[in-house]
């Protein structure tokens, strides 16, 4: 057994002098801690204008290289203003009463004359044939003159459509949303106060267990501090970089960032605050503390976070607009962390000195502390006398975690299943397909030469899955035409037939349109496969050149993008991993087995959460892109602990030895890792709070991945498998052939 040594006895020549100079470095450290400060301070204010500027169209989320993507752009020539499809449904059990259809026909009024609204889509209102629903079209302006609207104002359109409509009803009759616009006011409000509820619950679990960390009533306010600061610093420069279109931001990387910034920056500082605790037992003086201690963590947190930007940089990568809108915004995200992390809170803590640990103030005692962490003394010293069974019993454990990996469905899910709530659009979309069946309003949308029109709605016509019935295939009807010509007091096409060649769209540049309603619901498995089927139709009609799109176009190519995006990033990222730690521990070895165990964690922590998603939360499957980000997290954060233990055991391994140098490496870092871990844990569990299914899988499988980071790899695994290998774990540097 490798004993790690406490207590040393006092130097005999005193307190330790001034080591660094407090010349320019110094200087330089406190201008920029200053200029972050104000950048901070500056930017608070931002994050809450982040919704300003975020696009969750799906443009902002398709492949620009998919077909979806192509007809979406074609359509744009047809139709000067774009609508979001909705309903409004009224229902009474019993069958509606004269004073029902009154009060319905008074809400579409109402909804005729609200400003927002597509008024050359509107249709009359549906009655269902038992007579108990009316559907009312509520289409929504989503982009006019080739001009995208501002996402949350089209939510706040809806809101007062829901408002208006549902007032003053007669008692019994049910008002729901529903269809897309339904579905887009579910969706606004489940990111209304984003900003403030997400932070505000993840503010009160950080700051709860660091009060349980430091057991101190002032020290926790520091690191909370610096992490708002920062995120303040990055939500100021990513809402202008988002407004010049620099870059792209969407509602789902806008909920993310907040969680990402807290648990990195509440990480780096419980690295610093530890370090500069020992350095406080060793100087007098505080600022020559703050400068050792800085010297000694800035590495590993630099490296930490050189890792984690790297890693969500690989998502540029990605054929996903809305997995690239990630890698920007997350690179910023951690770089204004990293900043703040090592210049405003250093600072910070310098002029503050001993007070803030109150009431455990370290004394000038020129030992390195190690009695303090007595608990995690007794770890290394039992990993290190048990290190082959601590390691393979650790690869066990995970492989049997591994199992559940045979229940993971990255399918994906309806658009009702993404939420986790029984919000009003679910209701009313339900209520709409029991009554009146599939939604005609979300057809299949092709483009198609003009002159090979006729071929491609006959060879669209035999395509199982659409619509058999008559007008079901189309060219699609010039909506300003139809509105015209009913204002004027021309009879409306009658249901079940296509449109008059005068009331269609004309062909622009040789080009046409066409709309195909299909037999299934658009976000079924059956949509999606009944695409696949029209495109093999199309395909094969000569000289055609069509192409099929639509919402369930759409869905089917985020899919396989998300499928494609995975076996090529996760790769990269890892081999961006590898050369970072290379460098960092001068080893090749020790980074292979890193990655290694990272990579079984993730595995484990995929496992655990694809039965958790089964039989605990009923989810009823995963987001397609789920795995990747879930990877891109777990490995890139959950290295950083593997980061933080290996540089100081390396350290630590100059100076004593390998085997002492992880004992006293696993002793030392043991309290700061394992608080860092259960800290950006619980951030991520906070994502929870959003009722959206994908959010709350993420931050489920982040959680426990971490924890498994933590809690076994870090403490066991890693230290285990690197004593058993000794000091060959260090090859090809000087290190792996030193003397003990």
């Amino acid at each position: 057994m490798t004993e790690v040594k406490t207590r040393p006895a006092p130097d005999p020549a005193g307190p330790k002098k001034r080591q660094l100079p407090r010349g320019l470095p110094v200087f330089a450290v406190v201008a920029v801690a200053i200029l972050a400060l104000l950048g901070g301070g500056a930017g608070s204010s931002y994050q809450s204008k982040l919704v300003e500027v975020q696009k969750n169209d799906n443009a902002s989320f398709l492949p620009g290289s998919a077909e979806s993507t192509k007809v979406l752009m074609e359509s744009d020539k047809f139709n000067k203003v774009q609508n979001v499809p909705g309903f409004m449904v009224f229902h009474r059990e019993s069958g509606l009463t004269a004073e029902d259809r009154a009060a319905v026909d008074k809400a579409a009024g109402l909804v005729a004359r609200t400003p927002g609204i597509a008024t050359d889509a509107l249709a009359p209102p549906q009655v269902s044939a038992d007579g108990t629903t009316i559907a009312v079209f509520t289409p929504l302006v989503q982009k006019e003159n080739g001009q995208d609207l501002r996402w949350d104002l089209i939510g706040e359109v809806e809101e007062k459509i829901v408002n208006e409509t549902s007032a003053g009803l007669p008692a019994g009759l049910e008002a729901y949303p529903a269809g897309q616009s339904g579905f887009l006011l579910a969706f606004t409000q489940a990111f209304e106060g984003i900003d403030s509820t997400l932070l505000i619950a993840a503010l009160t679990v950080v700051i709860i267990i660091l009060l349980f960390v430091y057991r101190s009533p002032v020290l926790w306010i520091f690191p909370i501090l610096s992490a708002l600061m920062a995120l303040g610093l990055s939500s100021m420069v990513i809402y202008f970089l988002a407004k010049e279109d620099v870059l792209s931001l969407n509602g789902q990387t806008a909920g993310i960032m907040p969680v990402l910034v807290l648990g990195a920056g509440t990480d780096y500082a419980l690295l610093l605050v530890a370090r500069y605790r020992e350095e406080l037992h060793n100087y007098p003086n505080r600022f020559d503390a703050m400068i050792v201690a800085w010297r000694g963590a800035v590495p590993a947190i630099v490296a930490s976070a050189a890792t984690v930007m790297l890693g969500l940089g690989c998502l540029i990568f990605s054929s996903l607009e809305s997995n690239k809108t990630l890698a920007p915004a997350g690179v910023i995200s951690i770089a204004c962390t990293l900043l703040l992390s090592i210049t405003f809170l250093p600072v910070l803590l310098a002029l503050a000195g001993r007070w803030v640990f109150w009431p455990r103030k370290p004394k000038l005692d020129q030992t390195v502390d190690l009695t303090s962490h007595g608990f995690w003394g007794g770890v290394a010293s039992r990993v290190d006398r048990n290190r082959r069974p601590a390691w393979i019993g650790s690869v066990v454990l995970l492989g049997v975690c591994l199992i559940g990996l045979f229940s993971l469905n990255t399918s994906g899910f309806s658009q009702a299943e993404t939420l986790t709530n029984e919000a009003d659009a679910i209701v009313g979309q339900e209520l709409y397909d029991e009554k009146f069946g599939v939604d005609t309003n979300t057809p299949a949308v092709i483009t198609t030469n003009a002159n090979s029109v006729d071929a491609v709605i006959a060879a669209v016509s035999k395509v199982e899955g659409v619509d058999t019935k008559p007008g079901a295939v189309c060219v699609q009807v010039d909506y300003p035409k139809l509105a015209a010509a009913i204002k004027s007091g021309s009879t409306p096409p009658p249901s079940g037939s296509c449109a008059p060649e005068s009331l269609q769209v004309q062909p622009i540049e040789g080009r046409t349109i066409l709309n195909a309603t299909m037999t299934d619901a658009f976000d079924t498995d059956e949509a999606y496969a009944t695409v696949d089927r029209l495109r093999e139709a199309v395909g094969n009609v000569p000289g055609a050149d069509a192409q099929v799109g639509g919402i369930s176009a759409a869905t089917l190519d985020v899919k396989v993008a998300s499928e494609h995006d995975r076996y090529l990033i996760i790769p990269i990222v890892l081999l961006v991993i590898f050369l970072v730690l290379a460098v960092l521990l001068r080893s090749i070895l020790a980074p292979i087995l890193l990655i290694l165990t990272v990579v079984l964690s993730f595995g484990a922590a995929l496992g655990i959460g694809a039965l958790a998603f089964e039989h605990l939360f009923g989810f009823p499957g995963s987001d397609p892109s789920y795995p990747l980000f879930s990877f891109v997290f777990l490995v890139a954060l959950g290295i950083d602990y593997n980061i933080f233990l290996m540089t100081r055991i390396r350290e630590e391994s100059i100076k004593h030895g390998t085997r002492a140098g992880i004992s006293r490496g696993l002793t030392v870092t043991g309290g700061v890792i394992t608080s860092a871990g259960i800290v950006l844990a619980a951030t991520f569990t906070v994502l929870g709070v959003l009722p959206l299914v994908f959010l709350t899988e993420l931050g489920f499988t982040v959680a426990v991945g971490v924890l498994i980071d933590t809690i076994l790899v870090r403490s066991v695994l890693v230290p285990a498998l690197a004593a058993d290998i000794g000091k060959k774990i260090w090859w090809p540097s000087k290190l792996a052939t030193a003397q003990d």
